[in-house]
C-alpha cells in the first residue's frame, strides 16, 4: 500500500515538473520572438495573495505562541518532577541513615581490607628495622 502511494506521489511530482517546464519554455520563446511581456496579474489574484499572506502570518504567530507555551510548560513540569524525585531520594537516604541501617560489607571487601592492613603493618615493620 505504501509503495503504491509513493509511486503515485512521485509520478504526480514529475508530471507537475514537466508541465511547469513546458510553460517556462513557451514563455521564453514568446518573449524572445515577440518581445512582449505576458502579464497574468489580475486584481482578484492580488487580493487573494494578500489575504493568504496575512492569514499565514497570523496562523504562524499563533503556532509559534503555541509551541513556546508547550515548551515552557513541559520544561517547568520536568523541573518540578526532577525536584520531587530529588527530595524523595534525599528523604529515603536520611531515613536509612537515621534508622541506623547500614549495609553489611561483603566478605570479599573485608578480606581485601584485612590484606591491605596486614601489608601496611609489614611495610611499617620493615621501615623500623631498616632505620635501626
Amino acid at each position: 500500500m505504501t509503495y503504491l502511494l509513493l509511486i503515485l506521489f512521485f509520478t504526480s511530482l514529475v508530471s507537475i515538473i514537466i508541465m511547469i517546464g513546458r510553460k517556462l519554455v513557451k514563455l521564453e520563446r514568446e518573449q524572445v520572438l515577440n518581445h512582449k511581456e505576458v502579464l497574468f496579474e489580475l486584481p482578484y489574484l492580488q487580493e487573494v495573495r494578500h489575504l493568504t499572506a496575512q492569514n499565514m502570518k497570523k496562523h504562524g504567530y499563533a503556532g509559534l505562541v503555541t509551541i513556546l507555551r508547550f515548551y515552557i510548560r513541559s520544561t517547568n513540569f520536568l523541573k518540578d518532577k526532577y525536584k520531587e524525585i530529588e527530595i524523595k531520594i534525599k528523604n529515603k537516604s536520611n531515613e536509612n541513615h537515621l534508622n541506623g541501617e547500614r549495609k553489611e560489607i561483603s566478605k570479599f571487601l573485608k578480606i581485601i581490607g584485612d590484606y591491605k592492613r596486614k601489608i601496611r603493618e609489614i611495610a611499617h615493620k620493615i621501615k623500623k628495622e631498616e632505620n635501626l
